[in-house]
């Protein structure tokens, strides 16, 4: 079985963040599996069809769409960015905060999206996002996704505060670091 991150961690780290279902569908494999095929979609930025399903699954395995109905139902709740910030929480002690950096980036958004939107020089829609990591290049947070329509700039205060946000939740002091 293929693994992005081994099934330990994301059982200790991720899987007590997951909602259980309490009526509905219920998962017919271990929530670990589910999230690690998430994982792998979106290291490797496949589309959801193209998802090796039996190399991600041990013995039964999901069809894409109930893996991607995980993904929406998680990101909905917040789930992955609770996790996220206890992850950070738990290793601030290993990061490099002597400096930071702060980057944009304008990603294709072929079929659109909540916020995509066409940019004058740019072919097709985008949607933008601004990243924090630190010295080492380890990512620490993202902002929202702001519509292509503008540039990287655009509303940077209130992005900047949701970065900043997050890694106030995960109690890693930001004075200094800017």
């Amino acid at each position: 079985m293929y693994s992005v991150l081994h099934k330990d961690i994301i059982k200790s780290e991720i899987v007590p963040y997951l909602p259980l279902a309490k009526r509905g569908f219920q998962a017919t494999v271990p929530l670990e599996e589910i999230v690690n095929a998430v994982f792998y979609k979106l290291k490797i930025s496949v589309q959801w069809h193209q998802l090796p399903l039996k190399s991600l699954f041990d013995d039964n395995f999901l069809t894409w769409q109930s893996v991607y109905y995980h993904y929406r139902k998680w990101c909905r709740t917040d789930v992955l960015k609770k996790s996220w910030i206890n992850i950070l929480e738990k290793n601030k002690s290993k990061f490099d905060l002597s400096s930071v950096y702060f980057d944009g980036s304008h990603t294709s958004a072929i079929r659109g999206g909540e916020e995509a939107e066409c940019q004058g020089r740019k072919k097709r829609k985008t949607t933008n996002a601004l990243y924090l990591s630190d010295r080492q290049g380890l990512p620490l947070a993202i902002s929202n996704p702001v519509a292509g329509s503008h540039n990287d700039l655009y509303n940077i205060e209130v992005q900047f505060e949701v970065v900043t946000g997050t890694l106030e939740q995960a109690n890693i002091p930001v004075n200094g670091l800017f």
